[in-house]
């Protein structure tokens, strides 16, 4: 009666196969809170039973210390802590309370190092700031001068004296760098002037930059070696070089 119930009679017969196995008094009690079978017919169709006890668990579920745990050193790299945990993971899953383990110990670790580097970062600034203030007198008055703009702004007015820098080498076979330098100077004095707005400070600083760039390049291209130089640089060109860096620094970081 009951196959004629069910669409399928190959399933009616399991159904009938599987209640004169297990008895109604102890279909209750078949399986146990493990999840293990008590009986045949709770073993899956063309499978084994599955059995918690053979499950491998991590044998280091409960050191405290999460390098241990995860079996790396306290050196080990960030790829070889997250390379131990993938491992460890795939070697032990199945196990919930493993895998819990393994994730809580490679978390534990980035947090740490998370900490340890943000604490460095603070050290640093305030190591920077003491060694500031123990600084002589005139050095202090020399960083009331200076200030730090934002990285857009660095990384922009690098650019643009970089790219100065590579058109006078490019033209040095033609021609000079006046052109560049005249470009470089006017661009510092409109940085300048943009900062302080005032035109005549800008322009008193802007020149001052370049007659220091160019006395200072004066004094060092002739210690360089020769060897390291191509034949067509010139000391004109090498000069405008260094100006183009006390320009960049003079627009960029003085107030």
């Amino acid at each position: 009666m009951e196959s004629l119930l069910l669409p399928n009679p190959s399933v009616s017969f399991r159904l009938l196969q599987y209640r004169s196995l297990c008895p109604k008094k102890t279909m209750r009690t078949c399986r146990g809170v493990t999840g293990r079978p008590r009986c045949a017919m709770d073993v899956p169709m063309g499978g084994r039973a599955w059995n918690s006890d053979t499950v491998p668990k991590f044998t280091r579920m409960h050191v405290r210390d999460p390098y241990k745990r995860l079996g790396v050193t306290l050196d080990a790299s960030e790829e070889e802590i997250r390379g131990a945990r993938n491992f460890l993971l795939e070697e032990y899953a199945g196990h919930e309370r493993s895998m819990e383990s393994i994730e809580a110990a490679y978390e534990k670790i980035l947090m740490a190092s998370f900490q340890k580097r943000k604490k460095s970062k603070i050290n640093l600034r305030s190591h920077i700031k003491q060694k500031v203030e123990e600084s002589p007198p005139w050095f202090k008055k020399l960083l009331e001068f200076v200030e730090i703009p934002p990285t857009e702004v660095i990384l922009r007015r690098a650019f643009l004296f970089a790219f100065m820098g590579a058109w006078s080498v490019m033209n040095s076979a033609e021609a000079g760098p006046a052109f560049q330098v005249a470009i470089s100077l006017a661009a510092c004095v409109y940085f300048l002037n943009d900062k302080t707005k005032s035109l005549g400070r800008a322009c008193i600083t802007g020149f001052g930059a370049l007659a220091v760039g160019w006395l200072c390049g004066s004094i060092v291209v002739p210690m360089i070696p020769t060897f390291l130089l191509q034949p067509a640089w010139t000391l004109e060109l090498l000069t405008s070089l260094v100006c183009y860096v006390f320009l960049f620094l003079a627009c960029t970081f003085l107030k």
